[in-house]
């Protein structure tokens, strides 16, 4: 393609909105436009570089056997009903109405139209297991979409579907994703860390998130360098403190005055007690399906730890959106609970949750429910107990690993793939069931694997770039090279341009002729803005048949004879076009 005829427009200038750098460099490279906050459209190049995304997929999941379709991304409320997620996943769910009334949402995933075409259309264990997918734009309405394509609110994924006779075959469909999965990123040239994660709105037991490694990712992970332990921030189990040891007898309760101590900091200055002595309580008020208050829940965990919230919504059973933080003085009323001085004892009409860790440990000191009082000698089963006792606590850096024990590091990562062990849970809602060999009706196992097509797009950038713009890698580049015609009046200088630009396109190199009447700095600029991965320059000695060669990802640059560079070029690209 000459660039000359091309739909380009480069900007200068770092757009206002945006904040890291794949949402700085997809607007200025021109390779994103922006239509309204969370929704974006592609131009070529951008456009050309997605495809590349999607054709890796593509491969990767047709070489597993899955089977591609498209469905809808128009969903009848009636099958989100079905599997109970119309009011469990909340606001994000885009919902609208036809004409007649009838409830609509634009799907953010597809668990429900798989599992109803599987179970219309598969009778037989003959016909399992079946994994099927699509590669398709979906929508999330977020409340507070950002840094471009990490957070917007339409963007393509690809999601798949396996189907399973039983567990057996679930967890050998999911090895054959995960792998597929490391085969892709891998391809895509993206340095990441599978770990476990939350299962979230999707649901089903378990779940791994495969995570770009980057500073301005959205998910936290906890991981040990002892050990092969790696978690999501929100999944990660914690190990309980050691018990209090058997001989440590239980003192009596003591009320005590401690004016204006509402902080565990103050309260534990205050009486001279290390913070890991104390229970910190959270306050919150849950809602139903119509979005009424259902009633209060206090969570403690000791004081010197951070509640976890997807734990504690996991252990009430309910999803995100269905609990906030209470009003102190409404829950007060209700429950006796006094903000800052809350304790376990003498609360009512209140669900309790209490963090595992506390049940093992004696006389610690908690709110009075008094207004400017605590209680010391506090102890778990002789003075309170709670309706639900979980993990609700958060693993933090130099907490010990729960499997060997050594001190955690965090670091923070992009979501670009996951994949769920739904088992059952989509199948028995929906009565998704197949005939075994007895003629016996069993319910279909299932699994789900979804990437984001467009957020590794963003991510791919995130780690490949520098102060002058993206440093593509050759897989997924929009072009493999760009030969830069220093001088387009030079009747000896387009020659040679044309024939290296022919010649590689003859060859299977993808290549850019920058033929535009522009200064060679600008060009120059440009070439390294877009990234294209492989520059040859045609200047004055053309006429010699010596061109400069540089790649993208390397700062010096050489001069080689036309051959020479045009056979560099194409080995380049068939040694790392595939990302193989």
């Amino acid at each position: 393609m000459k660039l000359s005829k091309m739909h380009i427009k480069t900007l200068r200038e770092v757009p206002n909105e945006a904040e890291i750098a794949s949402h700085i460099l997809l607007l200025r490279t021109g390779m994103i436009r922006k239509l309204v906050s969370g929704v974006y459209g592609f131009m070529p190049l951008g456009w050309r570089s997605v495809r590349k995304i999607e054709d890796i997929v593509r491969q990767e999941m047709d070489n597993t056997g899955a089977q591609e379709i498209h469905m809808s991304a128009v969903q009848p409320a009636e099958l989100w009903q079905e599997s109970g997620r119309w009011f469990a996943y909340g606001p994000e769910l885009w919902r609208l109405k036809d004409r007649g009334g009838r409830d609509f949402c634009l799907g953010p995933t597809h668990e429900e139209i798989f599992t109803d075409i599987v179970r219309n259309d598969v009778s037989s264990y003959r016909q399992l297991p079946m994994n099927l997918y699509q590669i398709q734009t979906k929508y999330r309405d977020e409340a507070r979409p950002r840094f471009g394509l990490m957070r917007s609110r339409e963007f393509i994924m690809k999601d798949a579907y396996s189907f399973d006779k039983d567990f057996e075959g679930l967890d050998e469909s999911y090895r054959i994703m995960y792998e597929a999965y490391e085969r892709i990123f891998t391809r895509c040239g993206l340095t990441f860390r599978p770990v476990e994660a939350d299962t979230g709105a999707i649901g089903g037991s378990n779940s791994h998130e495969f995570t770009a490694l980057s500073e301005v990712g959205e998910s936290e992970i906890a991981y040990c360098e002892s050990c092969d332990m790696a978690a999501t921030v929100e999944r990660a189990e914690c190990k309980d403190a050691a018990p209090s040891p058997d001989g440590e007898e239980m003192l009596p309760l003591e009320e005590v005055y401690t004016p204006g101590t509402k902080t565990i900091e103050e309260v534990a200055g205050f009486l001279g007690l290390p913070q890991e002595k104390t229970i910190k309580a959270l306050l919150f008020v849950t809602f139903d399906d119509e979005g009424k208050e259902n009633g209060y829940v206090t969570a403690f965990v000791r004081g010197d730890r951070e509640l976890n919230m997807i734990k504690l919504v996991n252990a009430l059973g309910i999803p995100e959106h269905a609990i906030a933080f209470a009003d102190e003085e409404k829950m007060h009323q209700a429950t006796g609970c006094v903000g800052g001085f809350t304790g376990p004892i003498g609360l009512h009409d209140c669900k309790i949750v209490v963090d595992s860790e506390l049940v093992g440990l004696k006389n610690l000191c908690a709110g009075a429910c008094k207004l400017d009082h605590h209680i010391k000698n506090v102890n778990y089963g002789r003075d309170y107990t709670g309706d639900i006792v979980k993990d609700i606590k958060t693993l933090k850096v130099g907490d010990p690993c729960p499997v060997c024990g050594a001190p955690i590091k965090h670091t923070r990562g992009i979501e670009v793939g996951q994949v769920f062990k739904l088992g059952t849970k989509y199948s028995s809602s929906m009565g998704a069931v197949y005939k075994d060999e007895n003629q016996k009706e069993q319910l279909i196992v299932m699994g789900c694997y979804g990437i984001g097509v467009t957020r590794t797009l963003a991510a791919i950038v995130e780690q490949h770039h520098d102060d002058d713009g993206i440093i593509w890698p050759i897989s997924v580049a929009p072009y493999h090279a760009i030969v830069t015609l220093v001088n387009v009046k030079d009747e000896e200088q387009t020659k040679v341009a044309e024939q290296i630009y022919e010649t590689l396109q003859k060859s299977g190199v993808e290549a850019l002729l920058d033929d535009r009447n522009e200064r060679p700095g600008v060009k120059f600029k440009d070439a390294d803005l877009l990234g294209i991965p492989i520059r040859i320059t045609v200047g004055k000695r053309a006429p010699e048949g010596i061109v400069e060669y540089k790649l993208r990802r390397d700062a010096e640059k050489s001069e080689k004879t036309v051959e020479e560079a045009i056979a560099d070029a194409i080995s380049l690209v068939n040694a790392e076009g595939y990302g193989m």
